[in-house]
């Protein structure tokens, strides 16, 4: 831990006029207020933001950041508050402390509600201070590096799982590298214990057989640069183990296959120098095509420029290098946080340069959603990151649709859910997210998920709910079918039916309320004569066994069930409200329509069949056609035409046949009924550019 003169003597080392009176005040506070606390790890508490301090000095960063870091635990862990934090050392560290201290908070929250809070939070408290984040990164990197003190190992991964996917990506974006690659690494032995275990013993192997190789290489780099008269810096080292195992799973390939594990640093004083080098490395050693980047002319989001190239050295070796000039390194490294300290040497354009930089990383814009849609993080390839239109983030995985968000919001929402918004616009709801999207999600009291839905959702809360509420949805409508048959078994016995004689029944069949009954029924897992003889018993005495029980005197509406839940159109006929239907009822399975006419009905004889009628307001079906067009141009335009005056949506267009002059098609288009389909028919008939036009 640093001494106080330590500390003040570091920051009086690069910054001479720093108040060194109000170094020590803080110092002191930090001290006396955290008082006997202790860590997990036994030693005092004050020594955590005494060292979180100490790496703000590390960057050179101004004395309200100092302090802040000092005192950014105080008034979440003791009896300070912020007010008296603006009276001792003024509003502008009282802010900061503030900012920090709000983010600490977010760690307290729920686990849910963290999650989908976390980031967007971070990125609103940058948008306002960028010291706030940097102070807050270190103290999630000393929090790191004391992790293993903690004896919860819940706990632990907890931290560490919330350091991969928040704080170390959050620290490549503002370009502090340095912070990045500690922090993944101290989280990858954490949560990946055997994986870290295992790269790190095969990175050792690698070095005591190799006898010096990386540095004998660096060495060779440097003088066939020293031969042009380019005096450089060249240091090599091997990547580090997250690095290697988030490529292994990337690439999916063995330790064996990563071909790139070395990877050596040049550092020139021009930029002349970065390409004059680059160009003597690839006439030297030959260069792999793909491999190279240019972030000097193009510098990434977060002000990173560099050159990067992979070279094959000898003996077949793939080997990565990066070259860049000293100040490009030393910003590299500690990206927004360099600049920062580097701006505030430079006395009328500081606060303004910072601004300025700021501006850029926000793409002009304080909105968060904005932000978070150019921001590009490896860590997060897997998922996406979307907002409700109040602002609300959701963390989702990658190929997730407006429906998965919509029950990531609340399963009610979810369930009630007809349409999407995406960026403002209407979309369908399989639409894959991105990240960055705002999704505003049209809902309907009355409406209720469709079967179809879980071939596009891809999130475990949303199928499950999905199909909980289909299977209760089927169970009403198999019940409200079952009531129907249930009227004509209950006319064909010899009394009438009343509640008691259900109750009786039901006491027979070992069942417990009517709508069990009717369930049975409509699912064919009881057949007529178990209910006639369950309603009176012996009724069915004499009568024979092989008696077709399913002849109907009346027609049985569907009016009001849902397609692929109660029962389901065929698709051999494709029948629409109009036609005359047919249900085929098998044991354990839906009741499938057919027009009274299809040819597939033969196939069914042995089935018991319902007499179905389509309900007074049943409108929409899918009809298919099958229509040959002249093969001349324009008269696929003009089919399509027909379609479109006619209202008619095409959903499914396949080519059966090129016969010259003709083609021929297989088509199915959403109709309101079979009046509307004639209609269609008439149409194409008349037109000079179909040959014949069918309905299948």
């Amino acid at each position: 831990m640093l001494r106080q003169y330590e500390l003040v003597e570091k920051v009086l080392d690069y910054d001479p006029n720093a108040d060194e009176a109000m170094l020590n005040r803080a110092y002191v506070y930090t001290v006396q207020k955290h008082g006997t606390q202790k860590r997990a790890s036994g030693d005092p508490y004050f020594s955590h933001p005494v060292e979180v301090a100490g790496l703000m000095t590390d960057l050179k960063l101004d004395q309200a950041t100092i302090i802040t870091a000092l005192l950014h635990d105080t008034v979440e862990d003791t009896l300070a508050t912020i007010d008296d934090i603006e009276a001792h050392f003024g509003p502008e560290v009282a802010r900061l402390v503030d900012g920090v201290t709000k983010l600490s908070k977010i760690e307290t929250m729920p686990e849910n509600e963290r999650a989908a809070e976390n980031l967007r939070k971070f990125l609103l408290a940058m948008s306002e201070d960028i010291r706030v984040l940097l102070v807050k990164l270190a103290d999630r990197l000393h929090n790191m590096r004391t992790l293993h003190f903690i004896k919860n190992p819940a706990k632990r991964q907890r931290i560490a799982r919330e350091t991969m996917d928040i704080y170390a990506p959050l620290a490549e974006r503002v370009g502090m590298y340095e912070y990045m690659r500690e922090m993944q690494a101290l989280a990858f032995r954490e949560l990946e214990p055997e994986g870290y275990a295992t790269i790190t013993d095969r990175l050792e192997q690698l070095r005591s057989k190799d006898g010096g190789q990386v540095d004998a290489i660096a060495l060779k780099i440097k003088q066939r640069l020293a031969e042009a008269g380019l005096k450089v810096e060249v240091s090599g080292r091997e990547k580090h183990p997250y690095s290697i195992w988030h490529k292994m799973a990337e690439r999916h390939v063995s330790f064996e296959q990563v071909t790139d594990i070395m990877a050596f640093r040049v550092l020139t004083d021009t930029e002349e120098d970065c390409y004059r080098a680059l160009g003597i490395l690839h006439t030297t050693w030959q260069f792999l095509p793909g491999r190279f980047k240019d972030y000097i002319s193009t510098p990434k989001t977060n002000g990173y420029r560099s050159l990067h190239t992979s070279l094959m050295y000898e003996n077949s070796m793939r080997v990565e290098v990066q070259i860049r000039t000293r100040e490009m390194h030393r910003r590299n490294e500690f990206g927004l946080a360099a600049h920062w300290a580097y701006k505030q040497s430079d006395k009328a354009d500081g606060q303004v340069g910072w601004l300025r930089d700021l501006i850029e990383i926000v793409e002009q814009s304080h909105d968060a959603e904005e932000l978070l849609e150019h921001t590009r993080l490896a860590i997060y390839q897997d998922r996406i990151f979307a907002f409700t239109p109040k602002g609300a983030l959701f963390q989702l995985p990658k190929g997730a649709t407006a429906v998965d968000f919509a029950f990531a919001v609340h399963t009610d929402l979810g369930l009630a859910c007809v349409g999407a918004k995406i960026n403002g616009r209407h979309m369908p709801l399989r639409t894959p997210l991105s990240n960055g999207d705002v999704v505003e999600i049209i809902k309907n009291p009355g409406a209720a998920p469709q079967l179809s839905w879980l071939a596009f959702v891809v999130t475990g809360k949303a199928r499950a709910a999905i199909r909980r509420a289909v299977r209760l949805k089927e169970r009403d409508e198999v019940a409200a079918i079952g009531s129907k048959l249930f009227d004509e078994i209950a006319a064909r016995v010899p009394a009438k039916i009343g509640k008691k004689a259900i109750r009786g029944a039901l006491q027979r069949l070992g069942m417990d309320e009517p709508d069990d009954l009717m369930y049975a029924i409509g699912a064919a897992k009881i057949s007529d004569r178990e209910v006639m003889e369950a309603l009176v018993p012996g009724c069915t005495a004499g009568i024979e066994e092989d008696e077709h029980w399913t002849r109907r005197e009346r027609a049985i509406s569907i009016r009001g069930l849902t397609p692929g839940v109660a029962f389901e159109l065929a698709t051999c006929c494709h029948p629409v409200p109009g036609d005359r239907i047919v249900g085929i009822r098998r044991k354990g399975e839906t009741v499938l329509v057919h027009a009274i006419d299809c040819l597939e009905l033969a196939s069914g004889v042995d089935s018991d069949w319902i007499d179905l009628a389509w309900g007074n307001r049943s409108v929409g079906a899918v009809g298919q056609l099958s229509v040959t067009l002249y093969d001349r141009p324009g008269t696929l335009a003009e089919m399509a035409g027909i379609f479109a005056q006619n209202k008619a949506n095409v959903t499914t267009l396949v080519q059966t046949q090129l016969d010259h002059p003709f083609t021929s098609y297989d088509i199915e288009i959403e109709v309101q009924d079979v009046a509307h389909l004639n209609r269609i028919l008439s149409a194409l008939r008349a037109s000079d550019a179909v040959a014949q036009a069918e309905r299948q």
